[in-house]
């Protein structure tokens, strides 16, 4: 699945205005995964992960900072989070379905901070460009 022009314009364009807002989107993202789907937990059993601390907050800028790194390097998604994509398949053995319930918290948190950015055509977009940032993320798993 690749993104068309008009897509990507859409993810870049918003994500100047994302990224300003990074850490506290982060967090935010993370609290709603961990309240949303418990069973995502189990892979931070050494984080405090009460809404707001300190382990959850730097966590939550280092997964909206891949992100970035992702819309940074759009037409080469795939090689921006390879690294990425290696520590999460190899080492943490993160279960692949997670990074799905991860871009519907991301979503969800985008939308509800830039609810008149976000339209029908960059929900669209934004679902299709975390669809590929999840499926770059899996691609270890295959």
């Amino acid at each position: 699945m690749s993104l068309t022009k008009t897509e990507r314009a859409v993810i870049v364009s918003m994500w100047g205005k994302i990224s300003t807002q990074a850490d506290a989107i982060g967090t935010e993202t993370l609290e709603r995964l961990f309240s949303s789907y418990p069973q995502t937990k189990t892979y931070f059993p050494h984080f405090d992960l009460h809404p707001g601390s300190a382990q959850l907050r730097a966590h939550g800028s280092k997964v909206v900072a891949a992100v970035g790194d992702a819309v940074k390097s759009i037409d080469d998604i795939p090689g921006a989070l390879a690294k990425l994509s290696e520590l999460h398949a190899y080492v943490l053995r993160v279960d692949p379905v997670n990074f799905k319930l991860l871009s519907h918290c991301l979503l969800v948190s985008v939308a509800a901070r830039f609810p008149a950015d976000f339209t029908a055509e960059a929900h669209a977009a934004w679902d299709k460009f975390l669809s590929v940032v999840s499926s770059v993320l899996t691609e270890k798993y295959r």
